[in-house]
């Protein structure tokens, strides 16, 4: 029979690169979740495009409120009953 061999010198290296890769992503991740604990609290989380929009049809821009204002002779939502 023959001996074992000893683990190479590169492949030494190896593992401790693979170790060190490890324990860096590792202090990443606490790194992260420090920052979630620290960071302020989202408020409310309202999205600035939609600030100030009401369901519902929305009212004309100002540019376009003199267009059709003197157009309608009566109203269409009152209907033929």
């Amino acid at each position: 029979m023959g001996k074992k061999s000893r683990p190479s010198f590169k492949k030494r290296q190896k593992e401790l690169a693979r170790q060190q890769k490890q324990q860096d992503k590792q202090a990443q991740r606490l790194a992260r979740s420090g920052n979630r604990t620290n960071a302020p609290p989202k408020t409310g989380g309202d999205d600035p495009d939609l600030a100030g929009i009401r369901p519902g049809p929305q009212p004309r821009p100002a540019q376009w409120q003199d267009l059709h204002d003197g157009d309608r002779s009566e109203d269409p939502s009152e209907g033929d009953s």
